[in-house]
């Protein structure tokens, strides 16, 4: 129905909205493998306006990502304690993610929505296709009308999907999965109850 990037600004445009009924500040701080564009939280109807339409028309100049460059970025810039949201698919999530994370959670408030896709985990048996990896550029041709290339490829699908959920257990971090077909906002619901009910 949607690509990651599409959910993604939907999802920040949502917040953004949300934030503003509750007259909150609100930045923005968009990165690749370094910082691109980082808009200081303020309020106010046109402010949230310029937000909105820079998330939904940045274009990028780099391809890769470095999640703790930008966290890192956020904690020197960013001296008052703030609800934090961090967008992404996390699809490099290694152990030292996990860590910046947890210390990003320590000075802010931190709540990670992982984006997915069903097309990750489960692919059409279509014959021949050739994928591309969006940060390298590297193109690899598989068969998908091979049963055994199909469950390969779900299979280290759900060990990255299972190494992720295990990371943020571990460290206590509060997050919701969002995926490109089907509603987020029940999820995001849920999670708000949850983290009322602990206050």
């Amino acid at each position: 129905e949607q690509s990651k990037r599409e959910r993604a600004a939907e999802i920040a445009s949502v917040l953004a909205f949300s934030a503003t009924r509750n007259n909150d500040k609100v930045g923005l701080l968009l990165y690749t493998g370094d910082v691109e564009h980082y808009i200081p939280p303020k309020k106010g109807r046109r402010h949230i306006l310029r937000v909105i339409r820079d998330i939904l028309f940045f274009e990028p100049k780099g391809r890769t990502t470095d999640h703790e460059t930008a966290l890192d970025y956020l904690n020197r810039v960013q001296r008052r304690k703030t609800v934090t949201f961090l967008i992404s698919d996390f699809i490099d999530a290694g152990p030292s993610l996990f860590n910046t994370l947890a210390l990003t959670n320590q000075r802010h408030d931190l709540i990670s929505i992982a984006l997915t896709d069903p097309r990750e985990s489960d692919l059409p048996a279509v014959g021949l296709i050739t994928l591309e990896d969006a940060e390298s550029g590297e193109m690899v041709e598989i068969d998908t009308g091979k049963r055994s290339v199909r469950e390969q490829y779900k299979s280290l699908s759900d060990e990255r999907c299972a190494i992720f959920q295990a990371g943020m257990r571990k460290k206590g971090l509060d997050w919701i999965e969002a995926s490109t077909e089907g509603p987020y906002l029940p999820a995001l619901r849920q999670l708000f109850a949850r983290r009322a009910s602990r206050h």
